[in-house]
């Protein structure tokens, strides 16, 4: 896709509030994340070189337009994962506001507001040079997308994956969920995750409950209790620890197989179909 910033044409080429803003920079970019409603983030991208500035998933406006506004920036696209309503229910009041083009994957159950640009059957986004590939990743909803930002090792994934767990079945299967977790932990190990929830510290303790002498994983969970503690948020995280502590990314481990009854004959989606099952019980 080619979005300028100028006009922003495009085309083509899944508690308590929490502090307000939570601001790195990358290169020639700054990545502000938001926290929204009781454990919802919201990412907003600015390039200083090109000029354009997105947000994914804005769960509510006020608090994005604040972070935008007082930097001085204007934003020039809005990107979605699905079309939930902690997702998407700030598109409109943004897009009035900056006039911001809305991108996002829709059918006819699944209606994301203000949709400008469905990129469902898109493979890449181009905004200005900076591509932003766009990865199919249903099972939680049937029409989820995660966005990848290569340059940066960045990718916005929604609720596909979070830390030390994933997204439920809400809409999507199973397979489609395991399918899409094969491919997101193919990418690099250093790939930077930004997920949309702040649910590490329970992922952490259902974890510990199916892999209970993952060493790394117990030393994970420690450290996520005192980030919790103080505030902090544990997004975003490496690729690299989720393949050393998510269970829902090691269904080939014996020892979480063993723990659930499953021998070396079940295939990984019987395995992750269980730890789903699982979880949403936990």
């Amino acid at each position: 896709m080619l979005g300028v910033p100028g006009n922003h044409d495009v085309v083509p080429d899944d508690g308590p509030r929490m502090p307000a803003f939570f601001a790195t920079k990358v290169l020639m970019r700054e990545f502000v994340m938001v926290p929204l409603l009781r454990d919802n983030y919201s990412v907003i991208v600015h390039d200083h070189q090109n000029g354009w500035t997105i947000v994914v998933d804005p769960a509510e406006s006020e608090p994005v337009q604040e972070a935008i506004l007082k930097r001085g920036w204007s934003l020039t696209h809005i990107l979605n994962t699905h079309f939930h309503a902690d997702h998407v229910a700030g598109n409109l009041a943004l897009k009035q506001v900056f006039g911001a083009l809305v991108l996002g994957a829709e059918d006819d159950r699944e209606i994301i507001p203000g949709l400008d640009i469905d990129v469902w059957n898109q493979e890449r986004l181009l905004l200005g040079p900076t591509p932003i590939r766009v990865l199919r990743v249903p099972g939680h909803t049937r029409r989820h997308v995660a966005y990848y930002l290569e340059e940066n090792s960045i990718l916005f994934v929604g609720d596909t994956l979070f830390s030390m767990g994933c997204g439920r079945v809400l809409g999507g299967t199973a397979a489609d969920l395991w399918s899409s977790l094969d491919e997101l932990r193919c990418f690099p190990s250093h790939t930077q995750i930004y997920c949309a929830h702040e649910y590490t510290e329970a992922n952490g303790r259902f974890a510990l409950s199916v892999d209970p002498r993952n060493l790394e994983l117990q030393e994970r969970y420690r450290k996520i209790v005192e980030l919790r503690k103080r505030g902090a948020p544990t997004v975003p995280f490496p690729l690299g620890e989720e393949l050393a502590t998510n269970p829902f990314l090691r269904p080939e481990c014996e020892n979480i197989r063993k723990a659930l009854g499953f021998g070396s004959e079940a295939s990984n989606l019987e395995v992750f179909s269980t730890l789903r099952t699982l979880k949403d019980h936990f």
